[in-house]
Order: C-alpha cells, then sequence, then structure tokens
C-alpha cells in the first residue's frame, strides 16, 4: 500500500516502559548504531579490485551494457545499477580467489520473506485514523536458486472499521464482499504462522522478512495486533526494509526508492495491479532477486523497538528471525 505508507505520517502511540513485549532485543543497540568493524584491508587483492572500479566508473552506458553482455549478466538497468552490478560481479570473482574472502560467506539467508499488507484507509485519513490490515500476503525468496518458490495470500475482515471506504475499494481493488467473507486477523494470521511452519522456517532454514518501507510491521502490523489484543509475534520484530537497502546498495536518493523507481532503474515494468498486496509482494521480491544477483547482500536493518520502528546498525550480527509461533492474546 505505497500511497498510505508515503503520504501518512507515523502517528504510532509508544508503548509503556514496562511493557516488555514491545522490545525487540535486550540491549538497545537498535537505537544507537555504531561504526562497522574495519577489515584488513592490505591484501593486494584490494588494489585489483580498486583498479577495476576506476575503469567501470570510466566507462558510458553503452560500453557498460557490452561488458554485461560479454560477461552474461544482466544489461537492463540505468547506468549507475550497471555500473554497481560489474563492480559487484569483479568483486566477487577476485575475492573468491582471495584469502581475503574467508569469513565473510554467512551473509545470506536460506529464505526471504516479502510482506506487503494493505489495509483500510480514506482519501484524507483523519488524525489517529486506525489502519486495519484487509489483505495478508507473503511471497517467499529462495536465496540460493534466486528465484520465487511460493506465496501466501487471506484476506482479512476489519472490525473497527468493516465498511470500507469508496476510495480504499478503489486503490486496493479489494471490495466489500471480498472482506466481508473473510475471517478475522488472528484467524488468519494462525493460518500464516502455519504456512511459515510448514515450510520449516526458524527450525530447518534461516529466514527473515522483507518489506518496502517500514510501515508494514512498524504501523500496520503493530497497530493490528493491539486492535486484536494480540502480542506483536516475535518472528516479525526485525526486517529487511528494502528501500535502505537499494537506497544505500546503488547509492541513489530516497526519492528513487519508491517500487516503481526500483523496477523501472533495474529495467523491469510493474507485473499486476498496483495495491494489491500480493501483487506488490512479488514485484518488490522480484527488485530483491535483482539485488541479490548484483551481489547485494540482504541484511536486516530496522526492528520494532517500544512500538516504533527503528535502524539496526550494519556492525550488529546476522541473526535469522525465530520459529513463527502463534502469538498469544494480551491480558
Amino acid at each position: 500500500m505505497e500511497s498510505q505508507k508515503s503520504n501518512q505520517p507515523a502517528n504510532e502511540t509508544s508503548a509503556s516502559d514496562n511493557d516488555k513485549e514491545e522490545e525487540c532485543c535486550a540491549n538497545t543497540s537498535c537505537e544507537q548504531p555504531s561504526s562497522p568493524k574495519q577489515g584488513d584491508f592490505s591484501d593486494p587483492v584490494y588494489k585489483e579490485i580498486a583498479v577495476a572500479n576506476g575503469a567501470i566508473n570510466r566507462m558510458n552506458r553503452d560500453e557498460l551494457c557490452a561488458k554485461c553482455a560479454e560477461l552474461k549478466l544482466d544489461t537492463r538497468g540505468v547506468k549507475d545499477v550497471l555500473r554497481k552490478r560489474l563492480k559487484s560481479y569483479y568483486k566477487k570473482q577476485k575475492l573468491m580467489h582471495s584469502a581475503a574472502a574467508n569469513g565473510n560467506t554467512d551473509t545470506y539467508f536460506d529464505y526471504i520473506c516479502v510482506v506487503d499488507f494493505e489495509a483500510t484507509c480514506e482519501e484524507n485519513n483523519p488524525p489517529n485514523y486506525l489502519h486495519e490490515i484487509i489483505e495478508f500476503p507473503m511471497v517467499l525468496i529462495d536465496t540460493h536458486t534466486l528465484e520465487i518458490v511460493d506465496s501466501f495470500q487471506e484476506y482479512v475482515k476489519p472490525v473497527v472499521n468493516p465498511q470500507l471506504s469508496e476510495f480504499c475499494v478503489k486503490l486496493t481493488g479489494i471490495t466489500q464482499q471480498m472482506v466481508d467473507e473473510a475471517e478475522t486477523f488472528h484467524r488468519v494470521l494462525k493460518r500464516a504462522v502455519s504456512w511459515l511452519q510448514e515450510k520449516e522456517l526458524g527450525t530447518k532454514y534461516k529466514y527473515t522478512f522483507l518489506t518496502d518501507g517500514s510501515w508494514d510491521m512498524g504501523k500496520f502490523l503493530h497497530t493490528q495486533c493491539k486492535l486484536s489484543c494480540i502480542r506483536y509475534p516475535q518472528f516479525a520484530r526485525k526486517w529487511i526494509n528494502i528501500r535502505k537497502s537499494y537506497g544505500n546498495f546503488y547509492k541513489v536518493p530516497r526519492t528513487q526508492t519508491k517500487l516503481i523507481c526500483m523496477l523501472e532503474n533495474l529495467g523491469m515494468q510493474y507485473d499486476g495491479r498496483p495495491h494489491c498486496g500480493l501483487d506488490d509482494s512479488r514485484n518488490i521480491a522480484r527488485i530483491a532477486v535483482h539485488m541479490l544477483k548484483d551481489g547485494c547482500q540482504l541484511r536486516v536493518n530496522e526492528c520494532l523497538h517500544s512500538g516504533e520502528p527503528r535502524s539496526v546498525p550494519i556492525s550488529a550480527p546476522i541473526e535469522g528471525a525465530p520459529a513463527p509461533q502463534t502469538p498469544k492474546k494480551r491480558n
């Protein structure tokens, strides 16, 4: 739900200081990012990488495309994307043949689960408007095969504002009949957890969640759990915000990290219906796959802390999400 994420301020009510369930972790490392540890760059391979980067920087777009084609790399995308793709390729190739690569392989998860909720909305949301989740989609990426391997989708019956606005129906394509025939969030969440458990995520396989911005977990899911009187699920407390990852990796401003812009810059077009949660999730997953192919090491970069989304420093250890469990009711 990009339009709502972009235009509506996050007026989230903070939890009380003694509410332990709202803490993302025992320490406060999410709040105060520390400097990343510096590696040993004295190895000659880094000079080779610097020379290769200098040559790539001097190439025009046609030369970049030709070199990508020669190396059998994707030739789609704007100049900055092609340049980053080539640099990542040469860096990976050189480090693979160097001792400098030792100890730097555990950066990928086995699976990345993309989530993009749709929620109730008005054309001009009044102050303190409560967004209720009305579509719960998930798309699963296998980071080893770099393919989308499965998906989950269910609609959800809203309770506080059961009647969808005309604007919401037009924006999302979700009709009143769809939500009237759906079940409440607590029941849908139980089935979503069962789906994750069937994939053996958090037990046999290391995984994490990925979203398009901070709103899905930090606003929509957090608000919905309070409305449904259930505890926020532990497995969703940390995630990858792909907008941050994309901007940092390709060195582009925030204005170039909206879903359509990211797709266009990578040489792709939106596939499906915008603001359909499942279609949005699939397109976000396509971006994530391209970033992985370009050499981006997608890491968890946000968490929920005291009811607010916070940044996770790059120096934080790489941890998979815990095994999904059905959240308990609040007292």
